[in-house]
């Protein structure tokens, strides 16, 4: 069945009208005469087949068929001025919105993403850090990099790099250390993970202290507790490559205890946007540059 073809002044002077509940106020709003809105709205009943107000003495209120039409005016409305407003310098602007596990942004992805902005400069990257418990639906997220074995229910993982644990800590600390079982002597600082020390001395071929060290929610906050010299931290080398070449932290053991993989995840319903793609595209290239 053919749609009626309305006209975007008479949808502009009812949504304009139901939020003043005036005709009046509404020409006012669109700089147009009440006579000019009434006119709008007669045809824009006419062409509906509907009556949207009902004329009071003083006033105006809405149909049930009129209250049904505003909010998704509203909407239509809100989306329009949305995608205009991302038309600025001459150019589309996408915005891409990144949930990012602390670890990973701190250690690899914001030291890129002058790159990233560079090379794309029509994308707008919004980046949200988390603890690696996200929602993608619930927080809006296009992509999240997450932390883990890449089985998420209802979710597409694309696997980025493993993350092996090894033992880190202050150089101060680290001049104490001359094997695995001196480990025995040191605050040992946990993550909400749990077991990972117990499988780091089974790799390593000591056995395991009992452990009473702070737990600690991101590995960001776990590595500045060791460099401030409280503790020993099990952490991802490779996403601490600056504050070891910088000896803030040093690696007194070689052995590495299998923990999880970085992913990048996106809902398997959700389609990908242009914009998507191609920050899927330039991680993906640049996860590749990394490899030696």
């Amino acid at each position: 069945m053919d749609r009626p073809q309305l006209p975007l002044n008479a949808l502009r002077a009812f949504e304009a009208s139901a939020r003043h509940l005036s005709f009046t106020r509404a020409g006012m709003e669109l700089r147009v005469s009440q006579a000019a809105v009434s006119h709008h709205i007669r045809t824009l009943e006419a062409r509906l087949g509907v009556t949207l107000f009902r004329r009071l003495p003083r006033g105006l209120t809405l149909t049930d068929e009129g209250a049904a039409l505003v909010p998704v005016l509203n909407d239509a409305f809100e989306s329009i001025g949305a995608t205009l407003d991302r038309f600025t310098g001459g150019r589309y602007h996408e915005v891409l919105t990144v949930g990012v596990v602390g670890t990973f942004a701190t250690g690899w992805l914001l030291s890129r993403v002058p790159g990233f902005t560079s090379a794309y400069p029509g994308i707008d990257l919004r980046i949200l850090t988390n603890n690696n418990r996200v929602d993608l639906a619930g927080e809006g997220l296009d992509f999240a990099i997450r932390f883990g074995d890449g089985a998420w229910h209802g979710i597409e993982a694309t696997l980025l790099l493993d993350a092996p644990l090894t033992p880190l800590c202050a150089p101060g600390v680290a001049r104490r250390l001359t094997t695995p079982a001196d480990l025995a002597r040191e605050t040992l600082l946990r993550s909400y993970r749990g077991e990972e020390w117990q499988r780091w001395f089974a790799l390593a071929g000591a056995p395991c202290p009992t452990i009473r060290g702070p737990v600690f929610d991101s590995s960001p906050t776990m590595a500045a507790a060791a460099i401030a010299g409280i503790g020993v931290a099990l952490l991802p080398a490779g996403m601490f490559e600056h504050d070891l070449s910088t000896e803030r932290l040093v690696r007194p053991f070689e052995a590495e205890a299998p923990a999880g993989r970085y992913w990048l995840t996106r809902l398997r319903s959700r389609s990908e946007t242009s914009a998507m793609q191609t920050f899927r595209r330039w991680l993906i290239e640049a996860m590749r540059d990394r490899e030696p």
